[in-house]
């Protein structure tokens, strides 16, 4: 599958760049790291509204707490790992607990962010923001939908995490893709198995589908693009449908999608499940091709988690 491949931030960048031509009631907040969430775009061309604060994400939640008490909405925006490790008291005590409208942009996420090492690769972050009350949290599959999903956030009450990573990733989403918050989209359908797919990992799941095809395996693929709140009817159909369900996400097994569609699947429609996830380890530096692959988030590991689940159903 050829496509063309941009990165996601550069969706969040021109969709802040519109919301300022719209004058909407926003302020983009940076940590100083402006030139690669893309926020610069706005700094340069709309400098009314732009803050840097610097490298003091603590500071930066707490002040786009107080812009959104004054009706202001904010967009915070810093490297994802940082942003939700180290702002996270002040994300949900000052921000979620007063149920605030403030919108968080969280940049370099997933194993991909490559030669930077474990230390900027946010592996944690959806797990640490799906548990927060009145937190609605998405990871959108490309820069056209992260542009959509930008959009849409300014919209939506209540605080908003996006996630989006580094590396440019394959267009797979155009103009005409309908985005709604909570809504999943399937991009495809079989009936053999299911899969539930995030981020960079929807394209993946794609490439799988391809071969799988060629083998005779045809299966659904759904980019959950939004994880809280979860598409449960999407879930259940894909069960009646398919009787057999994969997720795959650039994130720790633990918390993620597949710990939100499991929690799902155990309390509404038991079904054989297998995840494509980092699986309880930090990442390292390297190529994000090579990470991807040596961490089993590839189409490769996503065929044989299909492999593993048909079996299962089998012998349901």
């Amino acid at each position: 599958m050829s496509v063309k491949k941009v990165p996601m931030r550069d969706g969040y960048g021109e969709a802040l760049l519109e919301l300022c031509r719209q004058k909407e009631d926003i302020l983009v907040l940076d940590a100083d790291v402006s030139k690669s969430t893309r926020t610069v775009w706005v700094h340069d061309k709309y400098p009314e509204y732009f803050l840097n604060m610097g490298i003091s994400e603590q500071d930066m939640v707490g002040t786009a707490a107080g812009l959104a008490l004054s009706g202001v909405t904010p967009f915070v925006s810093t490297y994802c790992v940082f942003l939700c490790g180290r702002a996270w008291d002040q994300i949900r005590t000052t921000v979620c607990y007063n149920d605030l409208n403030v919108k968080f942009g969280g940049a370099h996420a997933g194993i991909s962010v490559g030669p930077d090492g474990a230390t900027h690769q946010a592996l944690e972050d959806l797990a640490l923001m799906r548990v927060l009350p009145h937190m609605t949290v998405i990871a959108p599959c490309d820069a056209v939908e992260t542009k959509k999903a930008t959009l849409a956030v300014a919209k939506y009450p209540g605080p908003c995490f996006l996630r989006f990573g580094r590396e440019p990733v394959p267009v797979i989403t155009d103009e005409d893709s309908v985005f709604e918050i909570g809504r999943a989209n399937i991009l495809r359908e079989g009936g053999d198995a299911a899969v539930f797919a995030i981020g960079a990992e929807v394209y993946e799941a794609l490439e799988a589908a391809e071969q799988l095809s060629s083998e005779g395996v045809e299966i659904s693929v759904i980019n959950m693009h939004t994880l809280k709140p979860l598409d449960g009817a999407c879930i259940e159909r894909m069960v009646r449908s398919c009787g057999a369900i994969v997720t795959a996400e650039e994130h720790q097994e633990i918390g993620g999608l597949g710990g939100a569609v499991a929690e799902y699947l155990a309390l509404h429609c038991p079904a054989p499940m297998e995840t494509v996830a980092v699986r309880d380890s930090f990442g390292e530096s390297g190529d994000p091709d090579e990470l991807m692959a040596k961490y089993g988030l590839n189409a490769s590991a996503i065929i044989d988690a299909v492999h593993r689940v048909i079996a299962r159903k089998a012998k349901a």
